[in-house]
Order: C-alpha cells, then sequence, then structure tokens
C-alpha cells in the first residue's frame, strides 16, 4: 500500500483513521498531493473529488450534517483555501464538526513573490475552535527532530479532538517541500491510543431550578434548528400534555406534536400589544439552533420573560437580553431531570392560545383556498405533494420562509443552512447530505440561490432520486416583502436583481430531467410526474409573478387579523 513520503502527511492520514474521520472531501492541486496519494489509498476512506473548493466545503458539511460526524475538506495551497470560508462560518454557528486540512508551502517560500502562496495561518480568525499551524520537520540533530514530530502529532490530535468533542470547525495547515509525490510502502507508524467511549451523563437540578419550573404558570417552549428524532418521545409528551406548557418549533426543529405550535408568524402576527402581554411567558425554554422567525425575536425582546433557560451542550444565544442560565447538557438529559420531580399546575396558557391557533388555521385555509397563482400558491402545492419519508433541504430567504407557513409529515426531515442564513452553498450542502442519507433528497430553492451555486452539480455524486424544485421570481423575491421596496430601477438593479434566466440549459448540462410550471394546474400535474422513480435526478421550475408575490402573502398576514 503506497503511503506518500512526507511525515506530516502520513500522521494526519494515521489519526484521521484513529479517529474515524471517515469521508474526505478532495479538491485538486499539487500541493496536497501527498494527502491525496495518502488517503485514496487507505480502503478505510471514503473520497469524494470536488473541484470548486466553496462548493466542496459546503458538500462536506452536508455529510456531517447527516451523519452527526466530523468531515475533513483537503485543498492545495494559495486562494483555494479563502474559498472554505462561507463554509466553515456556516459550522461555526452551527456546531458542525468540519476538519479544514490544507497543503502550503514552507514558510521560507512565503511572501517573497513565489506562486500560489498566500499566509495561511489564522485564514479563519476567530470563526474556528482550533488551528494547528504545523512546521516541516527538521533534520538538524535527532532530538530537535523527534521533538517537532511529537508536536506536530499532538497538535493535529488536538485538532481533530477539538471538532469531534466541541462540535465545530477547526483548521490544520500543512506545509510541504517539493517533491510532492513520492511514496513509500512503509509509514512511519504512530502510537496511538483507542478511542475512549464517553462515559453517560445524568444532569441533577437543583431545588430552586425545579421549583421555578413547577411554579412557573406561563412556560414557552421555543424549539430552533433541531436534528430530527433526537427528543425522546416521552418528553415530548409530557411537554405536550402540561396546561401550563406551549411549544413552538418551525420547520427546521424538527419536532412534531398536535398540540405543539408550528407556525409562529401566523400565531403572533395578528397580535396587539394586549395580545402580546398575555402571550408574554414567565418562563421561555429554549433548545436547538438558531431561529427564523423575526417576529418571535421581536416579541421576546420586548415582552421578556422573568426566566430565559437554554439548553446546549456548548452553546448559549442571549437571542432575547433576558438569558439567566445555561444548561450544558444535551436536551433529553434536561427533561430527565426536570419531569423527574414535575407537578403541573393549573393553567389556562395552553388552552387559551390553542384555540387562537385553531382560529388561526381555519382563517389560514381559507385564505390560501382562493389565492392566485404566486410563490405562495406554489409552496402549498408543492407541502402537499411531497411523499413521506422524504429529506427536504431549503435554501434561505424567501424559500425557508414559505415552508415556515405549512407543516410536513413527521417522516420528512427538513434543513436549511441557519447558522450564517446565506444563501451561497445551500445546494451543495444538499448534495452532499444526499449522498449519505438512505432518504430520497429534495432542494426547494429559490432562483438566486439556485444560480450561485451551480457547481454543486459539478462531481459525479448527484444520484437520481434527487429533486430539486427551483422557484423562479425572477430575482431576489424577499426583497419586495421587506421595508425598502420603491420599485425604482435602483431597487430592481441592486436589491431585487432582476434577471431573465431560466435552468433549462442547465439542467440539460448535468442531466437532470426537466419540468417547468407556469400555473396552479400546470404544476399540480407537473409534481405527480416530478416525484416519481426515474433513471436521472430531476429539477422543476415553477415561474411565478414577482409583482404579485409580496402583495398576496402581506395580505395572508392581513387576513389573518380579520374578525
Amino acid at each position: 500500500m503506497n503511503w506518500p513520503k512526507h511525515i506530516l502527511a502520513q500522521y494526519v492520514i494515521q489519526l484521521c483513521k484513529a479517529k474515524a474521520v471517515k469521508h474526505i472531501v478532495i479538491s485538486p492541486g499539487s500541493r496536497n498531493a501527498p494527502f491525496t496519494i495518502g488517503f485514496t489509498n487507505q480502503p478505510f476512506f471514503k473520497c469524494y473529488s470536488i473541484v470548486d473548493e466553496r462548493s466542496a466545503a459546503f458538500f462536506a458539511l452536508g455529510i456531517a450534517q447527516q451523519t452527526a460526524e466530523s468531515v475533513a475538506v483537503i485543498c492545495t495551497s494559495g486562494s483555494a483555501l479563502l474559498n472554505y470560508y462561507p463554509a466553515v462560518a456556516e459550522a461555526f454557528y452551527t456546531g458542525i464538526p468540519l476538519i479544514v486540512i490544507s497543503a502550503d508551502r514552507p514558510e521560507h517560500l512565503i511572501n517573497i513573490g513565489d506562486g500560489q502562496t498566500i499566509i495561511q495561518p489564522h485564514a479563519f480568525g476567530k470563526h474556528i475552535l482550533f488551528e494547528a499551524n504545523l512546521e516541516t520537520p527538521t533534520q538538524k540533530l535527532f532530538s530537535s527532530l523527534q521533538s517537532s514530530k511529537i508536536k506536530a502529532k499532538n497538535l493535529i490530535l488536538k485538532a481533530i479532538d477539538t471538532a469531534q468533542q466541541k462540535m465545530g470547525p477547526v483548521h490544520i495547515n500543512v506545509p510541504f517541500d517539493e517533491p510532492l509525490y513520492d511514496t513509500v510502502t512503509n509509514p512511519e507508524l504512530l502510537n496511538i491510543q483507542p478511542i475512549l467511549k464517553k462515559s453517560s451523563q445524568s444532569l441533577n437540578l437543583s431545588h430552586k431550578t425545579i421549583r421555578t419550573w413547577n411554579n412557573a404558570q406561563k412556560k414557552m417552549v421555543l424549539v430552533g434548528v433541531n436534528a430530527p428524532n433526537i427528543i425522546n418521545s416521552e418528553y415530548i409528551e409530557q411537554l405536550a400534555q402540561d396546561p401550563s406548557v406551549i411549544v413552538l418549533t418551525e420547520t427546521t426543529s424538527n419536532l412534531h406534536h398536535p398540540n405543539f405550535f408550528p407556525f409562529i408568524d401566523q400565531l403572533i402576527a395578528p397580535l396587539d400589544k394586549e395580545d402580546f402581554v398575555n402571550l408574554q411567558p414567565e418562563l421561555l425554554l429554549t433548545f436547538g439552533g438558531l431561529i427564523i422567525s423575526k417576529k418571535i425575536k421581536a416579541f421576546l425582546r420586548e415582552f421578556k420573560p422573568k426566566y430565559h433557560w437554554h439548553v446546549d451542550e456548548f452553546r448559549a444565544n442571549d437571542t432575547y437580553f433576558a438569558l439567566n442560565q445555561h444548561f450544558a447538557c444535551n436536551p433529553n438529559l434536561f427533561f430527565d431531570a426536570i419531569f423527574r420531580d414535575s407537578h403541573p399546575k393549573s393553567s389556562s396558557y395552553f388552552k387559551t392560545w390553542n384555540t387562537v391557533k385553531l382560529s388561526r388555521l381555519d382563517k389560514h385555509k381559507s385564505y390560501i383556498s382562493s389565492m392566485p397563482f404566486c410563490d405562495f400558491k406554489a409552496f402549498e402545492l408543492i407541502s402537499d405533494a411531497i411523499p413521506n419519508h422524504y429529506m427536504v433541504q431549503s435554501s434561505n430567504s424567501s424559500a425557508i420562509r414559505y415552508l415556515q407557513l405549512f407543516e410536513f409529515h413527521p417522516s420528512i426531515k427538513l434543513y436549511c443552512n441557519r447558522g450564517t442564513s446565506g444563501i451561497d452553498g445551500s445546494t451543495s450542502t444538499a448534495v452532499g447530505a444526499a449522498v449519505v442519507s438512505k432518504l430520497p433528497t429534495l432542494l426547494i430553492t429559490g432562483d438566486l440561490s439556485f444560480f450561485y451555486d451551480i457547481n454543486a452539480f459539478w462531481n459525479a455524486y448527484v444520484a437520481s432520486n434527487f429533486r430539486v424544485i427551483l422557484i423562479n421570481n425572477e430575482g431576489g423575491g424577499i426583497f419586495r416583502i421587506l421595508p425598502g421596496n420603491d420599485n425604482s430601477e435602483l431597487f430592481e438593479t441592486f436589491f431585487e436583481t432582476k434577471h431573465e434566466r431560466t435552468a433549462k440549459d442547465i439542467a440539460k448540462t448535468y442531466d437532470f430531467d426537466y419540468f417547468e410550471s407556469h400555473s396552479s394546474e400546470n404544476l399540480r400535474q407537473a409534481l405527480k410526474t416530478f416525484f416519481a422513480t426515474g433513471d436521472h435526478p430531476k429539477l422543476l421550475e415553477i415561474f411565478t409573478p414577482s409583482n404579485l408575490n409580496d402583495k398576496v402573502l402581506l395580505s395572508y398576514f392581513d387576513a389573518l387579523k380579520s374578525n
């Protein structure tokens, strides 16, 4: 079996294997040849070739999102590394263990005018949890050589451990001298300690904490981005049956129960000040990742809870400027502890707001039944048509916000890159996620996000059961919803960015079956064929009227307020 001759490459490969970093995403280059040779010659690793480094990093992020395991991305020296930055930032804010491994030139070749060189150490600033900037082992003295090798091993080990234990991105920067392609059959073996399994945890809460929970008659549980099936069903049921609790979820919460409140904006958009006072929780409990709804953020920042508790093993964002306590554990541990001695008090909190929820749902159904064809109508038809047991990946901006207005079957798993909420890597993330998911994958995306990330399909990993629904409203439709829309030429050019592009030729280039729709009836028919099994991935492009979409959505929230 061939190994790279470079000792540092041998160390990285051995330590990745020892720490079960199985998925390796490689972008082409010469300086990273020792890594490419080493990883691809080891049967343990599953290696992927992605040309565009920006796409490669999001592709890796999608794999890590689905496996909950660390994934490595490997690039050559120079600006290639900087293209990882958007995905690194996303991984930083969503807690995804992305291991960036960059090849570099030796220090004496940096900033002297040599080709393909930049200052690679500290390239990601504060958006990584740890960086290992390695040095080429010197041959001067045996003792100094051994010392530099031990230092390199420890830095690599600490980087991988940090990614896996603290759940976030790390950077390992490795300088290589030429020649780069030489190999050996016997590497310098490391003495690596076996991985210790985590001991089972338990959590003991103070009497004061339990008393505060039991005494609060208005408890709001707000769930952000959440992986499917991680909350024990018994805790879901206990929350759902407590009359003093309302559980607010989003599509990305992947948490379902008939007593929960999955349409946050629908619930609170029509409220007046008196309603807000009545809804104001005494105790706010949050867990999961970032919240999409701007309306719930505005509400809780103005009508602050007396207590805000956040449950997360690593992070606690003071999103509502009211955080009192961070429970550094997973939610199941917290619920196990809080429900051991839980005695729900009599309360009308759930009953009152559930009545409001049911009234809103009636108005929702009435409004959408008479909607003209537009973005909103398209999302209604899409949400009804998605088969059970699908993975849905959403792009950002208006796409994920429309999805917030519809509920999905519990077997449908929904994801979106909400760490930085950017449009840049949604497609690449979806393709990467689909590679390791057992479920067929649907990407729902807007036109700007889709065209921005076309290189996501420039690889050999798009499966025949991959589906894309592209909402083409000829620009950034969300800017028509946000304040500032004045329909001027400046607005259309620099905010909405009007265009006349279609995806038909792109679908042909990447061997997708292509469908298009311009009306409700046509879309209903297209969706039936679109989700049928086939030999190729499929792309459905839905053309909606850009000058009508915002009016329909804003009128919807007005309709919710009507008596």
